[in-house]
């Protein structure tokens, strides 16, 4: 890259990739000129940019470096009109944002002004022009009507001079002329016969300009009160200008925002006037671009690349698009940077951020310092290693060497560039180097397209292959006879093509082997962490299932053991508080059904019925059981049952059953007869004792009698049963039985 003195590097980039036109035309939305670059917090600028591109505006009046001004006002000098309404005319502006009452932080950064009442009596004298209000002052509009009058005598005592029949002679033409501010007449050689003045000076056609003496004592009025007019405007302006140094700090901070203010307002306009997007860089590498047109082409094809690796190796067709393919993404990286507009799908597009972006597009050879192409090239990637995080843009990387040498080369200093973090994009009429990066995950293959048919680029590029110079057919269609390109392609040869079209082919088998190979990889790697996904799914809701069945079990203990105490104390409202608070603690839904397998069961089978194991002693319609469980016999159904020992396999019948669920405290057998009332009793009292109750209420009534009598016997032969006595008179008197287990 060639650095001239007289430029910066951004200005000689901005030249290396045709951006020039399009910057001045940026630029001059400018209301006062600045640097491109925005210093702060980018990503707070592109929000207020973003934010003031939502609203209409007008734009701000153009407007002069403050550096001067605020160098008077520190040193307590006197600033003239012109100076003191530049600050006027910035001020008015962001008034005239803040009497709008904009929501958000357009809203939010406008109301920081408050502009102290000093201003206000410094504002009022000046117009919208920055002109001086003299109506506001009485001795000025005095003076001033006087200086008009005298001109208006002036004027006619000219008229009245050049109306003369002796002076008429001498007269070129009946007009006053302004020359060096004076008012005078054109006349012709030997007017001081009859007119005495002074000559101002001398027409093209050699008459002359004079001023007659018969005014000059109404001029020297003029100059009097025109003394008197600006020592009154010297006293305003040295007011003024105090009362400016005492708002310093205001306007200070006046001209920091307005630079700020400028630089949003210039990005906003400018890209409204073009239809231009407004994007910014991101923070990674990544360069994905949509619908992009480069700004200093017309009617172009929009661009579309997806530039996410670390090298971009263009090929293809001589004059096909790819220097501009190259600029193009050099173009979009810069402008993102300083977020200038430009034309480009921005939901789709995305722009990493870099340091540096550097550019090898010219040729270097200079004779006047005796250098080779090459060597200055040398010269140009000898610069590059100085920078780190930098995107870096080559045009015919091979360019004044050998390509078979200079592949290898190129290959070293490319891998080089890339562990610095640089980002490389590079185009190539030769094969050689291509070939040697074509299988390298960090490289990303395109080629300009040519169409065959028509014999001409298409200026589109594909994505993942090596593309063909078509030389021949280049030369064919500018100008070169057929005879000399056929007898060129004969010197070629035809094993210098084939060879040629065997690198392509095998370079692009090769990438899209290791496509396939990748995609592959990524399914199983994808395979492997749904498996381990699941597996810590699976983990969770177990450990979640235990902790929840140690809760349910907690709760459920301390539900039994309250309903104990609330049994002993005999206590009925209790107890129904107590098994309230329980069926409280249990879950609220239904959990699922469960499915279950419908065993079948035999007399003397081994059994589990809950907790307990026993034998099957008799059974009745394979739905109920009697079974012996220590010494005790129990009827209970079948269904829930479980053998207690392994048994062949039997038929088995899947069937959805709801598990039932249990009081245990009490059992009601009011309206029953005597057999059926005995049975569920019978049942009642074993679950009881399974469920360790030690003490249970019985209701069976008054009635006539007999149930009372059934109960009584019933307990008096039950083998578990250690006593039972009429309940109190509160819990049931002689309708009722306390039975203790």
């Amino acid at each position: 890259m060639r650095i001239e003195n007289s430029k910066s590097k951004i200005e000689l980039l901005i030249e290396q990739l045709d951006l020039h036109e399009h910057i001045a035309q940026f630029k001059s939305f400018f209301a006062r000129g600045d640097e491109l670059y925005i210093e702060g917090d980018q990503e707070l600028h592109f929000r207020y940019i973003q934010a003031l591109d939502k609203i209409e505006f007008n734009a701000p009046p153009k407007v002069g470096d403050f550096s001067t001004i605020k160098l008077h006002l520190l040193k307590r000098g006197v600033l003239n009109f012109e100076q003191i309404f530049e600050i006027v005319k910035v001020v008015r502006y962001f008034r005239y944002f803040k009497n709008r009452q904009l929501d958000g932080i357009i809203g939010e950064w406008m109301s920081k002004f408050v502009i102290d009442e000093k201003f206000f009596e410094v504002e009022k004298y000046f117009t919208n022009d920055g002109k001086f209000e003299e109506n506001l002052d009485h001795q000025l509009f005095g003076l001033s009507a006087r200086i008009k009058e005298h001109k208006t005598n002036i004027s006619g005592s000219l008229r009245r001079m050049m109306s003369s029949p002796k002076l008429s002679a001498y007269l070129v033409d009946t007009q006053v002329h302004f020359i060096n501010d004076e008012e005078c007449l054109l006349v012709r050689g030997g007017f001081n016969h009859v007119l005495k003045g002074a000559v101002i000076g001398r027409s093209t056609g050699g008459f002359f300009y004079v001023s007659p003496d018969s005014i000059m004592k109404t001029k020297e009025m003029i100059r009097y009160i025109e003394q008197e007019r600006e020592a009154i405007f010297y006293s305003y302006a040295k007011d003024f200008s105090l009362k400016l140094a005492e708002l310093q700090g205001f306007i200070n901070f006046v001209d920091k925002e307005f630079t700020k203010f400028d630089n949003y307002q210039a990005r906003v306009l400018f890209a409204r006037s073009k239809n231009y997007q407004l994007i910014k860089s991101k923070n990674d590498s990544k360069i994905q671009l949509e619908g992009f047109y480069h700004p200093a082409l017309h009617n172009a094809k929009p661009i579309s690349v997806n530039f996410s690796k670390n090298i971009l190796m263009i090929t293809g067709v001589n004059a096909g698009g790819k220097t501009m393919l190259l600029k193009s993404i050099l173009a979009s990286a810069f402008m993102a940077k300083y977020i200038i507009p430009m034309r480009i799908n921005e939901s789709k597009s995305h722009i990493g951020s870099f340091k540096s972006i550097l550019a090898i597009i010219d040729d270097p050879q200079n004779v006047k310092n005796d250098i080779s192409t090459f060597a200055g090239r040398m010269q140009e990637f000898s610069r590059i290693f100085e920078y780190k995080s930098a995107l870096v843009g080559v045009d015919e990387i091979e360019l004044g060497t050998d390509s078979d040498e200079a592949a290898a080369l190129f290959k070293v200093i490319l891998d080089d560039l890339v562990k610095r973090g640089q980002k490389v994009v590079v185009t190539t009429h030769h094969k050689r180097l291509a070939a040697l990066m074509a299988d390298r995950d960090d490289v990303e293959l395109m080629a300009a397209i040519y169409d065959e048919e028509q014999r001409m680029p298409t200026y589109e590029f594909m994505h993942g292959i090596i593309g063909k110079s078509y030389a021949f057919e280049t030369a064919s269609r500018y100008g070169i006879s057929n005879a000399i390109v056929n007898e060129a392609k004969v010197v070629y040869g035809d094993n210098s093509q084939k060879l040629n079209l065997l690198i392509e082919r095998g370079s692009q088998l090769e990438r899209e082997l290791k496509q396939k190979h990748r995609v592959v990889d990524e399914k199983l790697e994808d395979l492997r962490l749904k498996e381990l996904n699941l597996k810590e799914q699976r983990e969770l809701l177990e450990k979640e299932l235990d902790i929840q069945k140690s809760a349910l079990k907690r709760s459920y203990d301390e539900a039994i053991k309250e309903a104990k105490e609330a049994a002993k104390a005999g206590d009925t409202q209790a107890i129904h508080r107590a098994m309230n608070k329980a069926n409280q603690k249990l879950p609220s839904e239904k959990a699922k059904e469960p499915e279950i397998l419908i065993q079948k069961f035999a007399v003397g089978d081994k059994v589990k019925y809950h907790s307990q194991k026993g034998v099957i002693i008799s059974m009745k319609d394979d739905k109920e059981a009697i079974i012996e469980v220590d010494g005790m016999r129990v009827r209970v159904k079948t269904k829930q049952l479980k053998h207690s020992q392994h048994e062949p396999p039997k038929p088995k019948t899947h069937l959805k059953v709801s598990v039932e669920k249990r009081a245990g405290l009490k059992c009601d057998l009011h309206g029953m007869r005597a057999d059926e009332a005995c049975e569920v009793l019978d049942t009642f009292l074993s679950d009881a004792l399974l469920n360790g109750w030690d003490e249970v209420i019985v209701y069976h009534g008054i009635g006539t009698g007999k149930l009372s009598y059934a109960v009584k016997n019933f307990l008096s032969t039950h083998p578990k049963v250690k006593k039972f006595e009429d309940a109190p008179q509160h819990m049931g008197g002689f309708g009722a039985k306390i039975v203790t287990l």
